[in-house]
């Protein structure tokens, strides 16, 4: 049962992986709104092909549907303290402006809407395993319903994504609880495996804690980046002058990159120092190595549309691999494996 429970996480993993890749995908492809309302596309299960599928005045009925969700929502975030936020949101004159009808985007969004799907029914499978069969391991099974938790949150702010017509600051927010996420699964993992330590280090312990913290500035910075070219594409200016037009969170984004590169030089140096086992670190170089040069792609190539979701889905992918050696640098129930 240990196997198959293990197998089932690795899936899950997997799964969050293919969600991240499939709505940096929606992003670079404009198909945000290619299904106005949420959970379903359209109103419907599966979405329509074309135009005359739908009513008339369908962008009159999904912008008063979504009217109604930013009304609640506003009301949560004025229940935070959030007023500004609140405020911007109601005082947006693009907000309710609905787009027409295009199938390649309505399909785009909707085969994310479907690996989110999967995501979702994985981790329900892992917590109905988790509290069948792991009964005297509570710690399995509290990772597992929270891991559930967040991804249910994660859903409710895609809707949130949805309603306000693609607000930056709230698929930024729709983003980041990914990364618990996949941070939780790989604990999941890796308690169920056979005690071994691979490293038993303080000195890498701390290091990678904070190759972790700097890796997810870097991202935030990254997302910052991204708004700003979400700005500058609907605008007047071309796409060869866009980078040109970025103001200073590019080159603040830009210069994390050397501080991350300087951070795997000294992890290299301790491996050798202490002829650590390479083979993780190898693939953290390799996952770093594409990230950067996904990034140059970026700067000096008018953003390519395909760059973007491969720099976002190795940033993650980065992360998972820090979290891994973070957890083999002593706790004893990490795994070669």
């Amino acid at each position: 049962m240990g196997r198959f429970f293990s197998k089932i996480i690795l899936v899950n993993i997997v799964l969050i992986y293919l969600v991240i890749l499939a709505g940096s995908v929606v992003r670079t492809s404009g198909a945000g709104m290619g299904c106005p309302d949420w959970p379903k596309c359209f109103d419907c299960w599966i979405p329509p092909t074309d135009v005359s599928q739908l009513p008339e005045n369908y962008k009159e009925i999904y912008a008063e549907k979504r009217a109604e969700k930013i009304e609640k929502f506003t009301k949560l975030l004025r229940s935070l303290g959030m007023d500004a936020k609140a405020d911007e949101l109601l005082s947006d004159p693009e907000i309710l402006k609905e787009e027409d009808f295009n199938a390649r985007k309505t399909w785009t969004e909707y085969i994310n809407r479907l690996s989110g799907f999967l995501a979702g029914n994985g981790v329900l499978l892992m917590v109905i395993l988790a509290l069948a069969k792991f009964r005297v391991r509570r710690d399995t099974i509290w990772l597992s319903l929270i891991t559930l938790i967040l991804l249910v949150y994660t859903a409710w702010l895609g809707s949130v994504v949805v309603a306000t017509n693609l607000v930056p600051w709230t698929i930024t927010a729709h983003m980041f609880p990914a990364f618990a996420i996949i941070g939780l699964l790989i604990i999941l993992y890796y308690r169920l495996q056979a005690p071994q330590k691979l490293y038993g280090d303080s000195k890498l312990k701390w290091l990678f804690i904070v190759f972790g913290i700097l890796t997810m500035i870097q991202v935030y910075l990254g997302t910052r980046v991204r708004q700003e070219i979400d700005t500058l594409s609907s605008s007047d200016i071309i796409r060869a002058a866009w980078v040109d037009n970025l103001d200073m969170n590019f080159y603040l984004h830009r210069s994390f990159s050397w501080l991350i590169l300087i951070l795997l030089g000294i992890t290299w140096y301790l491996f050798q120092k202490k002829a650590y086992p390479k083979k993780q670190l190898i693939l953290l170089s390799v996952l770093i190595g594409i990230e950067i040069f996904t990034g140059i792609i970026m700067a000096y190539l008018d953003v390519p549309a395909f760059s973007q979701p491969m720099h976002l889905l190795m940033s993650t992918l980065i992360f998972g691999q820090l979290f891994r050696l973070y957890l083999f640098t002593g706790s004893k129930q990490t795994s070669v494996a």
